[in-house]
């Protein structure tokens, strides 16, 4: 049953108390033995088992939606040609050519007409302009596929800001079936896969298919506005292809289940959902901010990680599930010290 919704939603409503040393720092060593918290979302009912278990919740003909983005090395260390001052650049996402929208640190000394310089000025681009939500637009001084070769060569992989621990492998922080780079951060939910599982996904009758969301830090911004319904969400690109589609469909025209794993397919599959219940072959950007009170028109489950107290994440979680019922899930989470955020344990929704 769905929870009646005020007209006025307080971002307060979404907050909750996290130890910190239930934030993990590392993934563990094998990804399908993380901890999996299973709600049912009707009735309300929580469950305990194993990630690699996950299989035991789905049936025959069910589907499951996967983000196929690869994170990029998005940050690069550099220098101001003018003064060799230190600086960082935070890649969010190219806007045409060698044209890109950064975050600049430190911020305020990195104004429109400086010139950056990276790996003993290897690369260098100039910032045209600042952008509305504080970011900068830079461009670079060479053009593709050069330009790509030099980012891997110099760039680094962005790792969360509440991750401090240095990751030895970079491929812990991709999913095993990564394969369209282009993401500032990782689609998490997806990291708890493996062949095995997918092997016993596919002996049970389970199926899936690939979508594409490129994800911007913006993920990890807490909302800061009082009510929720001011918050101003960020654009990600997304891409869906005809065959996705029609299986998406098929499967709904079936009466089965349309299984999301994580936020970022679900934003995707809502975006491009009509009230019928079908999806259409579509690529551009999605700003759609799912919170409670939303009527989702394909999901029917969700795979999902422990998300940050007051950020748009957890919001369409409980906009999903239910706030009474996600918090509550949070709480004995947290009771049973389960591990949050990136690297941490899995939640699946019924």
């Amino acid at each position: 049953m769905q929870e009646k919704v005020c007209s006025k939603l307080r971002t307060d409503d979404f907050d909750y108390s996290l130890p910190p040393e239930l934030i993990a720092q590392e993934p563990l060593e094998k990804r399908d033995s993380s901890r999996l918290l299973v709600l049912e979302r009707t009735r309300g009912e929580i469950s305990h088992n194993s990630f690699g278990m996950l299989p035991l919740y789905l049936d025959k003909g069910d589907l499951l939606v996967l983000n196929d983005t690869r994170v990029f090395p998005a940050r690069l260390r550099g220098r101001r040609k003018d003064t060799g001052g230190k600086t960082e650049l935070l890649l969010l996402r190219r806007l045409e050519g060698a044209k890109w929208e950064a975050l600049s640190s430190p911020g305020k000394r990195v104004r429109p007409g400086t010139v950056l310089v990276f790996g003993d000025g290897l690369l260098e681009c100039e910032v045209l302009e600042r952008t509305d939500s504080g970011g900068r637009v830079v461009l670079f001084k060479t053009s593709e596929p050069l330009l790509s070769s030099f980012l891997n060569q110099l760039g680094e992989v962005p790792l969360p800001p509440y991750i401090r621990k240095k990751l030895l492998d970079g491929e812990r922080y991709q999913t095993v079936y990564a394969r369209t780079e282009g993401s500032a951060a990782a689609p998490t939910a997806g990291l708890h896969f493996t062949p095995s599982v997918f092997e016993k996904l596919s002996m049970k009758g389970v199926d899936w298919v690939y979508l594409t969301l490129h994800i911007g830090t913006g993920t990890f911004r807490p909302v800061k506005e009082e009510y929720v319904q001011d918050h101003v969400m960020h654009r990600e690109y997304y891409e869906l292809s005809s065959a996705a589609a029609r299986k998406i469909n098929a499967a709904k025209e079936r009466g089965k289940r349309v299984i999301a794993v994580g936020t970022t397919c679900c934003r995707v599959l809502e975006t491009l959902g009509d009230e019928n219940g079908r999806v259409r072959e579509e690529r551009g950007e999605t700003d759609i901010f799912i919170y409670p009170g939303y009527r989702f028109k394909i999901v029917d489950a969700l795979v999902t990680n422990f998300h940050l107290p007051r950020s748009t994440l957890l919001m369409l979680v409980c906009a999903f599930a239910g706030r009474r019922n996600t918090l509550r899930a949070y709480r004995e989470a947290i009771k049973l010290e389960y591990r949050f955020y990136s690297f941490g344990d899995c939640m699946l929704v019924i």
